[in-house]
């Protein structure tokens, strides 16, 4: 608080969101998605990209590299999958069984 003119304010600056990491109140306005595999992954197979692509987007919140750019309507999620993306994908897959 501090005093303006003999009145208190408060002084609230909402944060802005940031749009290199995951954040969900972005995230619930993604009207877009976009997947691009780390060099380490380039071997995998075009149906391993697939699955991993729609499962990674199911579960943004476990990518390490996760980016979100302005669109007309909300915004588009891209995610940079890393092996490290893939392990945790397993882990909360076989965690929750």
């Amino acid at each position: 608080m501090r005093e303006l003119s003999g009145f208190w304010t408060l002084a609230y600056v909402s944060p802005m969101p940031s749009y290199d990491k995951f954040d969900p109140r972005v995230d619930s306005l993604v009207v877009e998605t976009r997947t691009t595999f780390s060099e380490e992954l380039k071997d995998l197979s075009e149906e391993d990209r697939r699955w991993l692509a729609v499962a990674i987007h199911q579960k943004p919140h476990l990518a390490t590299n996760v980016k979100y750019e302005r669109a007309h309507t909300g915004f588009t999620r891209e995610i940079l999958v890393t092996a490290a993306d893939v392990e945790r994908l397993y882990a909360d897959r076989f965690a929750s069984q």
